[in-house]
């Protein structure tokens, strides 16, 4: 009987053994899967975040390049409707000549300005917003290399 009982021991030692080594893998295969997601989870949420502070920075750029091409627009439109005035009362054909070349000359010179400033303004808008994303490539790499190590 000695023997039996040696031999079921050995049976429930192994059992035991199996059943621990068993629930040991499925814990630590579990935690892993837990850190797994709170790293990617938590790269959505920053990822969500930098989109959402990306797309402020654009609304407010949108937002003073519309203002400045309303204030430009209000301006050109002044300034149009005082040449036309000083035209249709000039004495002479040279004198609206010079009128009208003048008003050409200034209308250009601020058009071409403007367009340098809209230029300057959307090149700001576009390097503002897009500043909060530069980095998410890179994290999502780190993800990746720490999902790899755990």
């Amino acid at each position: 009987m000695t023997k039996a009982k040696t031999a079921a021991e050995k049976a429930t030692a192994t059992a035991e053994y199996s059943f621990n080594t068993g629930a040991d893998a499925i814990k630590a295969g579990l935690e892993k899967a837990i850190a797994t997601y709170d790293n990617v989870a938590g790269y959505g949420k920053e990822t969500a975040e930098a989109y959402m502070k990306s797309a402020a920075i654009a609304g407010k750029g949108i937002e003073s390049i519309n203002s400045e091409l309303y204030s430009y627009s209000k301006g050109a439109i002044e300034d149009s409707i005082a040449a036309s005035k000083a035209l249709l009362s000039s004495k002479s054909i040279h004198e609206a000549f010079e009128l009208q070349t003048d008003f050409a000359k200034t209308a250009f010179e601020a058009y071409v300005g403007e367009l340098t400033k809209f230029g300057q303004m959307f090149t700001t808008a576009a390097k503002d917003s897009f500043a909060p994303l530069q980095g998410r490539y890179q994290a999502w790499v780190d993800v990746v290399q720490s999902v790899r190590t755990v």
